[in-house]
């Protein structure tokens, strides 16, 4: 019987090989610098900077790669999903929601990921990192309660809320509820929760097979006529014509400075 290597010997012979390991990597010296730039980035919403920076990775990653050089930024892209997914962790965002970023940007880029579009989908998914992070940006207004149920929101956004449910779950009265949240965020409770439905809407609409009905039921608007009216309001076209036009920049509300 022929003895089959076990996993672990094959990589510590590969990796052993210290002579070949270090050609077959050479210019990538400073690539983990760079990446740490690039997660700073995006963690401070420094946008165009992480784009620019993915770039750079990119052509280190190209150098090596050659002809394989499609494959190698794919898997990179998942990994750096991954690396991104354990920060959102790490900033307290639920496990269920954590798992469920990694899996659309997986999803993205298993959809896009083409000779002609990976460095779009690199654009992309500079985009789906900054909008994400961004939600977890703790506000800072001066109502501690109105701190908390922007977070509560951001993280239930799938969920059939209604102002009598996020009262109730504050322990506090509906109108008391309103008032406040509009006199620290600028627009009444259920003006945002219709903002961020729509915000969290966009992904679908862009990277999913989903019906447009089948989003407006996902996000609770009570059908598609008023999802799209909504919709409408805040991006300015339609949910069809965001799904048929990628270079439709995404839609992002922006809470006022804290009072």
């Amino acid at each position: 019987m022929i003895a089959v290597p076990t996993i672990q010997e094959t990589i510590s012979k590969i990796f052993m090989n210290e002579s070949e390991v270090l050609g077959q990597y050479e210019g990538l010296e400073n690539f983990f610098e760079v990446e740490t730039q690039l997660i700073y980035e995006i963690h401070h919403l420094e946008k165009e900077r992480a784009k620019k920076t993915l770039r750079i990775l990119i052509d280190m990653i190209s150098l090596r790669a050659g002809k394989n050089t499609i494959r190698e930024v794919r898997n990179y892209y998942i990994i750096l999903s991954s690396v991104m997914a354990r920060k959102l962790y790490e900033m307290r965002v639920p496990p269920k929601k954590a798992f469920a970023f990694n899996a659309a940007c997986v999803e993205m880029v298993d959809n896009r990921m083409n000779d002609s579009e990976f460095l779009y989908v690199a654009d992309e998914l500079i985009e789906f990192f900054v909008s994400i992070i961004s939600e977890r940006k703790q506000p800072s207004f001066g109502h501690q309660t109105v701190n908390k149920v922007v977070m509560y929101i951001n993280d239930e956004v799938e969920r059939d809320l209604s102002v009598e449910d996020i009262a109730k779950h504050f322990h506090i009265s509906t109108s008391h509820l309103s008032r406040i949240f509009r006199e620290h965020a600028g627009i009444t409770l259920v003006e945002y929760l219709n903002v961020r439905r729509v915000e969290e809407s966009q992904y679908y609409l862009r990277h999913s097979d989903k019906g447009i009905s089948d989003i407006s039921k996902q996000f609770h608007f009570c059908n598609q006529s008023y999802f799209t009216r909504i919709f409408k309001k805040y991006t300015s076209v339609t949910p069809k014509q965001f799904r048929d036009s990628e270079h439709i920049p995404y839609f992002r509300y922006t809470l006022p400075n804290a009072k």
